[in-house]
Order: structure tokens, then sequence, then C-alpha cells
């Protein structure tokens, strides 16, 4: 794979492939706003639609992707002036929250499924009904089904992430005398662990001992192995997944403190503290790009994410570089798999221009430059297409997400007050992963707090 092989904190905290589990569902559809609203704003003289529409985004690269597709949809409907708001992925769901509860959200907003559930049940959002289906054939079903509840719709599929996997840096796995060959198939936890051996001998510390050396220092590191964090959707969904555990029941309770889960976080503790084989807590933490930004400088050999990260990583790679399969754990590789909608706001005082928008970003016409441009793959089939030529292009071939898509995964978090419940849970994390507390006393504690900022 060649050098030049985003910033998007990805599509999780994501749900998983079921369908919502909510109640109250009593936002209205487009079609029906426009029956409330003849003549409103947005019908101009002569049928046309007219009006303003505005969309917010967490992601600098579809935000740009975005405006070039929205340029062919003005060509279509000159009335329409659309623009679109990026909202930092740190301060996003938050400011919703506030927004919308104020009346001054944007007319569409990107949401994932970890946050979407209370705005379905307060009718915050309207229903993708009847007047979306000679699209929704287009859509791909995981995407469909992960935004459906009791045969309602709620939001356009626009994202769609495979499974996770490993970007190396070749130049390093080149100095410790390793080949992408030797990344394949790795595997970790007891006797049989081969992940961290390797991840030993490609760290290196600031003296030149490798991890595997004696005399190795790692409170001084050069270069780290790995990517340890406290990365949900990158890391530690898929250690629990690959343990054989769930951080979720079917009923949204927090179940993560068990045995699965406490050899999967004590495991990447270990590599953070014991083997110093990934950057300390104190730098992740709080930072949720630490350990792609330093894989980037060439002080990371094996970075694991998704897709999310490959514009990034191409666009700021400035070494060869390649995808290999993440490691497999006792119950094999299960990784998270996630997919992002764009949601219509119900207070939209346009819902007929709306929706038109709505419909444009649900097209396969309307989804092509997400693909084209590489921004990301398109959760509309008829789009792929563009997204797949447009890597091939650049000589990458990211089929490895895609391919640990289509095993077995684990669902992603989602609840009522899910935002409150990662507040609850997250300053036990905090400390876990720092090794200022133990790793089945931390779990412990952390469910319980989450579960009680679940319940309300």
């Amino acid at each position: 794979m060649t050098t030049h092989p985003f910033s998007r904190r990805t599509l999780l905290a994501g749900a998983g492939t079921a369908g919502l589990a909510v109640a109250g569902l009593a936002a209205c559809s487009p079609a029906q706003q426009q029956q409330q609203n003849p003549g409103g704003e947005g019908s101009g003289e002569g049928g046309g639609l007219t009006g303003t529409v505005t969309i917010r985004l967490w992601d600098e690269q579809v935000q740009q992707a975005y405006e070039a597709g929205l340029a062919a949809f003005a060509e279509q409907e000159p009335g329409i002036t659309v623009t679109t708001t990026l909202v930092p992925w740190a301060d996003y769901f938050t400011k919703l929250r506030t927004d919308v509860g104020g009346g001054n959200a944007d007319d569409i907003f990107m949401i994932n499924g970890s946050y979407i559930e209370p705005y379905i049940t307060n009718g915050n959002i309207i229903e993708i009904g009847a007047d979306f289906d000679d699209l929704k054939a287009d859509w791909i079903q995981p995407a469909v089904e992960q935004y459906s509840s009791d045969g309602k719709l709620w939001g356009v599929p626009q994202l769609t992430d495979g499974g996770i996997a490993i970007y190396y840096n070749a130049t390093l796995l080149k100095d410790a005398g390793l080949t992408p060959d030797d990344l394949a198939d790795l595997s970790w936890g007891g006797s049989a662990d081969t992940f961290l051996p390797v991840l030993q001998k490609l760290t290196v510390d600031a003296a030149g001992k490798r991890g595997d050396e004696a005399g190795f220092d790692g409170t001084k590191p050069g270069t780290w192995g790995y990517s340890a964090a406290q990365d949900l959707q990158g890391i530690y969904y898929n250690f629990l997944g690959s343990a054989g555990g769930d951080f979720q029941g079917p009923d949204a309770e927090f179940i993560f403190d068990s045995e699965a889960g406490r050899v999967a976080f004590g495991y990447l503790v270990d590599l953070i503290n014991k083997h110093h084989v990934s950057p300390a807590a104190s730098n992740t933490n709080d930072n949720g790009d630490f350990t792609r930004d330093q894989f980037l400088q060439g002080k990371i050999a094996l970075f694991q994410s998704g897709i999310y990260n490959l514009k990034n990583v191409a666009d700021g790679a400035e070494f060869e570089w390649g995808i290999v399969p993440m490691p497999a754990g006792p119950e094999g590789r299960i990784s998270v798999v996630n997919n992002v909608v764009v949601a219509g706001n119900a207070a939209s005082k346009n819902p007929e221009a709306t929706a038109a928008v709505l419909r444009w970003l649900g097209s396969a016409e309307g989804a092509t430059h997400i693909g084209t441009t590489g921004a990301a793959l398109p959760a509309v089939a008829g789009a792929q297409q563009g997204f797949t030529d447009y890597w091939a292009e650049q000589d990458v071939d990211p089929s490895q997400f895609a391919e640990q898509g289509k095993g077995e995964s684990i669902g992603a978090p989602t609840g009522p007050n899910y935002g409150a419940a990662l507040e609850a849970w997250k300053p036990f994390f905090n400390e876990m992963f720092l090794g200022r507390m133990p790793v089945a006393e931390a779990l412990t504690q952390a469910q319980e707090a989450a579960n009680k900022a679940m319940a309300g």
C-alpha cells in the first residue's frame, strides 16, 4: 500500500444492529407535516420549494463531501438554500440536547444509535415514512434495522462501518524484523497469546531497547507497539466481545462487570501499565485522537480503528502503511459494527424543504459524494461503488473492514439515558486505565453507576 495511503470521533458510541426499543413514538412524517402546513414556508410560486435548510454534522470530511453534493442539489431545487454546520464530536451531543430542548437545533442533524432514543420518545425527530418508500430499497438493511422501532424508521441512512481492523506502519514493522504476514493471524489472552510478543518487539524505549529486550524501560517511551486506550469503538468493545462478553443485556442493563469483562479490560490495562506497549492513559483518557495522531507521526506501529479513520490515515501518513485483521480473543474476532443516520427536526420551520433535502441525502445521487471523496462508506448501496473506486485509485484495499463486518459482532451501547450513563461510568474507567483502580473494583462500581444513571 502506498504512502498517501476523519476527523471523526466516530460513529460510536452507536447502537448494535438490533432495532431500538422505544415507546411513545409521536413524531410525524414529512408527508404529514406537509399536509399540516399547506402553502407555508417552503411552498414557492409555481410549486417550487423555497427557504433555508441547515444540516448539523460532527465530521469535517463528510461535511466537505456534503457541500460538494449539495451543489448538485441546488441545480434541482434552486429555491432551497442548504448550509452545513460543524460541531466537534466532543461537544456534539451535549450541544444537540441543549439546542433541541431550546428550539435552536438545525433542520437536519447527524446522529448515532447511542443517542437517538430520547429524540424518538420525545417526538423531536420525524418518522421516515411512506414518502421515502421509493428510496428505502437502496438503503443497507443493517442501518434500516438499527434505526427502526415498531415498524417505523427514524433516520435516513448515511454512513456505515464494517468491522474494526489494524492499520500498520510498514517501516516500524521492518525495523522490528516483522512483515505484514506476521500480523495476519494474531491472538491475545492465555498461554497461546501471540499478540503481546509482537507488540513488545514493536515497542522501543528512548534508549533504543525493545520491549522484549533486557533493560527495556517502558516509562521512557520512544515508539509504542499498539494503540490500547479507552476507545469504545476502536478498542475495548472489540476486546470485550472477543472475550465472550457483552456491554449491555437485551433490556439495556449494563453487564460488562463479568468474568469476560475482567479478562478483556485486564488485558488492555496491562498492555498500558505493565508491559508499556501502548501510551499512558494520562495521554488518552481525555483525548480520543491521541493514538491516531501518534500513529500518523510514526510513534505507534499498530493503530486499531475503523474505516472512519481511513481518510485520515491516507491523507496524513507519510510512510508506507497497510491494513490487517484485529487480533482474535478467546472467542475469536468479534467486532462492533455501526451505522449513522441523519434525522429531520420535528420542529423545523420549513418541513417541506427539509424533507426534500432528506430525500436527496438518501438517494444514490445525493450520497455518492460521500463515497467518491473517500470520506466514508455510504449506507446507500447505490453510492458505494464510488467509495471502492476512489480507494482503488489510491492503491488502497479497505476490504478488511467489510470482511470483519460480516462476522459475529457485539451490540454497541444504547438507551434512553445513554449520555448520562457514559458520564457515570467514565470516571471509574479513567482510574482503571490509569492503573489506579483494580479492574474488578472499577468494573463493579462503573456498572452500578451506569445502571443507576440509565434508570434516571
